[in-house]
């Protein structure tokens, strides 16, 4: 982990919480409702609540904790059900002044219950998280269709072009959809992969996908494909567990682009024309001298792996949070697709050249949001001012001023800027 691109994570000085012993799950059915602590992980929340044929909003991962609830959450069933943290009830959090308080949409901490969706780390420490129960069936209860689909470099194109027609113009709130652009280096040479991963929700074992709807992406040669009928514990586990490069340096970045552009397909044609630039900006240099943290592998002069995926935001998702009171993200009422750019470095690389840093900078700023839509902040790098985004940014400023006078929060803790 890192504190900043140069800056390794420390706490010396300072206090580390850590959840790891506080990793309950609970279902209640009279409330139908699941209780999680902060400890735990989606993967292992939805395997302790598979008998009782629900599950909940998380992660699309497996290893995902629940702080992505705080920045707002993507799932497979966001069309449906909205953000993760549109699914939220109630919530315990410790302010920064000490209190323990229970803050809900109906109590006297309905602000800050509000402020939670989507403040991140900025409102105090969450101890305790009451979600809406999500009944998609028990494992042998097949009422998804999807997978990953894994694609060659030749089908860039006619991929960014299905990925921007589906972002733009589809309104299925049982569809979802991720589309992944990657690059790996091996031997400083570059292999791209695409992958395109779909669930679609036919609430029984014998529903179908709607006609025409994939058929953009079933349609293309493809390297191999999981697509099939699953369980919602298969369509998590159909990107892997997420724990991936565990132990190395993890950087990110994101964007966002409207639905209703003059041009649907050029922000998305652009975003990758510039992603390829970026990956040979940042390929490592045989003959370049050691810096950041290289030790003489031209790899470690650059990245492993890096990556630009698109998510779809249906119409329905923003419907469903304005619906439950509000999120401080509070999108605009139509379509939009989400941007991330995420770049994993080499094994023992405790510090990013400057490169590295400098070309990861400059690509952000070539694909900057639409105007009015908001950044998703659990895929946000630090100097992004996600909060300036939201719809509700001047709403979370006040809240914030409510509950931390003092700015203890900014002057003691690493998070995101804007407040």
């Amino acid at each position: 982990m890192k504190l900043s691109d140069t800056q390794p994570l420390s706490v010396e000085g300072g206090i580390l919480i850590s959840f790891e012993h506080m990793a309950s799950v609970t279902y209640n059915e009279a409330r139908d409702t699941v209780t999680l602590q902060p400890g735990i992980r989606w993967g292992e929340a939805l395997t302790a609540l598979e008998p009782f044929g629900v599950g909940v909003l998380g992660g699309r991962l497996g290893h995902i904790g629940t702080g992505l609830l705080l920045g707002g959450g993507l799932s497979f069933l966001s069309g449906a059900h909205g953000f993760s943290v549109d699914s939220l009830v109630e919530v315990d959090v410790v302010l920064v002044n000490g209190d323990l308080v229970k803050a809900s949409a109906t109590n006297q901490y309905n602000d800050l219950f509000r402020a939670l969706k989507g403040g991140a780390n900025r409102f105090g420490i969450v101890t305790r998280y009451e979600v809406r129960a999500i009944h998609v069936g028990t494992s042998a209860d097949k009422n998804f269709i999807g997978g990953a689909i894994f694609y060659d470099n030749s089908t860039s194109e006619a991929l960014l072009k299905a990925t921007a027609k589906f972002i733009n113009n589809v309104n299925d709130p049982r569809a979802s959809l991720l589309s992944v652009f990657s690059i790996s280096f091996a031997n400083n040479t570059l292999f791209p992969v695409n992958i395109v991963t779909f669930v679609y929700n036919t609430t029984s074992p014998s529903g179908d996908l709607p006609p025409g709807l994939y058929d953009d992406f079933l349609n293309l040669p493809n390297l191999g494909s999981s697509v099939g009928r699953a369980s919602y514990l298969d369509v998590i586990n159909s990107l892997g567990t997420g724990t991936e490069g565990t132990g190395q340096g993890q950087l990110f970045g994101a964007s966002a682009f409207a639905s209703d552009e003059v041009d649907g397909y050029a922000r998305y044609e652009d975003a990758y024309r510039k992603f390829g630039q970026y990956a040979e900006a940042v390929r490592g240099r045989p003959d370049a001298t050691p810096s950041g943290g290289s030790d003489g592998d031209s790899t470690k002069d650059g990245v492993e792996y890096g990556l630009i995926a698109f998510t779809s935001v249906q119409r329905s998702q923003v419907q469903i949070g304005r619906d439950r009171g509000g999120n401080v993200i509070d999108p605009p009422l139509k379509n939009y697709g989400l941007v991330q750019f995420h770049n994993q470095m080499p094994p023992n690389v405790d510090k990013v050249s400057r490169r590295v840093q400098n070309a990861r900078r400059e690509f952000l700023r070539q694909i900057p949001p639409s105007p009015g839509i908001p950044l998703y902040i659990n895929e946000c790098d630090k100097e992004q001012n996600v909060y300036a985004t939201y719809g509700r940014y001047e709403e979370l400023r006040r809240t914030y001023r409510k509950y931390d006078p003092t700015r203890f929060n900014i002057r003691n803790t690493d998070g995101p800027i804007g407040l």
